[in-house]
């Protein structure tokens, strides 16, 4: 028996028997859906964020005394870098779209050097983001955790952070770290904070001049400062632990939930900046080799330029919640 095939012309095409979605390509199609389901998987992120905060509104850590250092300069210069990461993030999706422009237009050298820019600035903002992790981690002045889990923080008469290494007064005292090998097998203690909570309070008793301020806050919108007394009184029966920056378990800068949700949700925007990188060198050297010159498209340039302009248009929602808000 006989099989007759028909052809219906549409053999090798995305879009067979029918017509483009959109006047889009199968590509550029796939990419939008991409991002759409990436937007939903943020808006998730940044609404538990919200809803996190609003829940401790009153013992959330101020941004403008948290993101406060500037690499190789000394001072106090609140979001000044974070402005810089988001100006040079900004700029590369600028630099991006006049990529995708001279692609339309056929021209392979500015397509090379403004991809070549793009990268820079995606290198530079991953690199940022990487030292103000260092920094949020390492941590500047320290601070006592109470048995609440709240933040004790020190200040002068004048309101300004005093370090805990500026104050404490050692003592004589020797402390053994908690091993596996002299203690209960599977019980094993962290690495001994610098200084115990009673060398803190012997600083605080010498520094007549030295408060405690508390992660709640007033009416005004700033931090609580105790009286002496209070301070006195307050270390005493409630400090537990003396604490160095911020990592998933304690936070010197307030809530410790505030660490945990700036690792994850940074550290996940980062995570597709560096993705993004990684894509727009290898689309580089493609257009370096020629391969789009000679398809007579350069489409892929525009396919990874929707994604760059994504994870920018993220970084702005991101800054504001963390940063603005």
């Amino acid at each position: 028996m006989d099989t007759t095939v028909a052809n219906t012309g549409t053999e090798g095409k995305s879009w067979g028997g029918g017509k483009e979605p959109l006047k889009s390509s199968y590509g550029k199609m796939m990419m939008w859906f991409f991002i759409v389901s990436d937007a939903l998987t943020f808006s998730g992120f940044l609404a538990a964020y919200g809803f996190s905060r609003f829940k401790f509104v009153g013992s959330w850590p101020i941004a403008d005394e948290v993101f406060t250092h500037v690499p190789f300069f000394h001072g106090n210069y609140p979001m000044i870098y974070v402005a810089f990461m988001t100006f040079v993030l900004i700029m590369s999706s600028v630099t991006m779209v006049l990529a995708v422009d001279a692609g339309h237009h056929m021209k392979k050298s500015k397509v090379t050097w403004y991809m070549f820019l793009t990268i820079i600035g995606g290198l530079i903002f991953v690199g940022s983001q990487a030292w103000e992790w260092g920094t949020f981690i390492k941590g500047e002045y320290g601070a006592v955790q109470t048995k609440g889990g709240n933040i004790l923080q020190f200040v002068d008469s004048d309101g300004k952070r005093v370090a805990v290494s500026e104050m404490a007064i050692s003592v004589e005292d020797e402390r053994v770290r908690h091993l596996k090998k002299n203690g209960l097998w599977f019980v094993e203690e962290g690495p001994l904070p610098v200084y115990t909570v009673q060398e803190v309070y012997n600083g605080l008793v010498a520094h007549p001049n030295v408060h405690i301020r508390t992660q709640d806050l007033n009416e005004e919108g700033e931090k609580t400062i105790l009286s002496r007394e209070e301070s006195l009184t307050k270390l005493k029966r409630e400090g537990t632990l003396v604490v160095h920056g911020a990592n998933l378990e304690v936070n010197e800068y307030g809530a410790s939930l505030f660490a945990d949700f700036f690792f994850f949700i940074t550290g996940f925007h980062g995570f597709h900046v560096f993705s993004g990188v990684v894509i727009n060198i290898i689309i580089f050297f493609n257009v370096i080799l020629g391969t789009y010159e000679r398809r007579g498209s350069y489409e892929m340039v525009e396919k990874v330029g929707l994604y760059w302009h994504f994870v920018d248009l993220v970084w702005v929602f991101v800054f504001t919640f963390f940063y603005l808000v």
